[in-house]
């Protein structure tokens, strides 16, 4: 997992400053034309599977909303997305200060189910199956976070997935994948704990009995 902050170089567009680089792990990956121009998002959905995470990126600037990048990550690589999201945060803090807030919305009367979300959401059918990410890159400039989703297979890396957000949206992003992977960790452990006390029934008990 490689954590990025800024291309390193020349001035950013639209003014004067300089994007840069913090590079824990040195990753180069190719990037197919298909994907080099990105997509635009303005929200995410987090939600998990049974061998992986599913984000749905959207794009709410239109009716109806769409989903513009659909990303398969496994379980072991979300918590790395995780850090390396936070990492990011700190540093675009350090340069820039906090990021600006969104504007608060009216609170709805319930929360949607997954079902009424997706009905209510374009999903095109290039984009059912996903783009498999075991890696990311993340970037940053003033305004946008730019995240290079990567597939890490040999014999070479790629980009399978290129997105971009707002700054006011990356920390609600982030709230998202935590929360999703601290439901997902208590699931796993509840499932433990009951396969732990199938194979050991306390005293007295007969395991064979219904």
């Amino acid at each position: 997992m490689s954590e990025t902050a800024n291309p390193t170089g020349g001035p950013a567009e639209g003014g004067g400053a300089r994007n840069e680089q913090v590079r824990v792990q040195h990753v180069s990956a190719r990037v197919p034309e298909r994907v080099s121009r990105g997509a635009f998002s303005t929200g995410a959905i987090v939600m998990t599977g049974g061998t992986e995470f599913i984000l749905d990126f959207i794009q709410n600037l239109s009716t109806p909303p769409s989903v513009t990048a659909r990303i398969v990550m496994p379980h072991a690589t979300l918590p790395q997305f995780i850090e390396a999201l936070r990492k990011n945060l700190d540093i675009y803090r350090q340069r820039f200060g906090e990021p600006p807030a969104l504007p608060a919305g009216p609170s709805p009367a319930r929360q949607p189910t997954a079902q009424e979300i997706y009905d209510e959401l374009k999903l095109a059918d290039d984009l059912l199956a996903g783009a498999y990410a075991n890696g990311v890159m993340i970037g940053h400039t003033p305004s946008e976070f730019k995240f290079d989703f990567l597939t890490n297979l040999f014999p070479t890396s790629a980009v399978s997935a290129r997105v971009f957000m707002s700054v006011p949206q990356v920390p609600r992003l982030l709230q998202s994948l935590q929360s999703t992977f601290q439901q997902f960790q208590q699931r796993v452990q509840q499932q433990q704990r009951e396969a732990q006390q199938r194979q050991n029934p306390p005293p007295g008990t007969d395991p064979g009995t219904l």
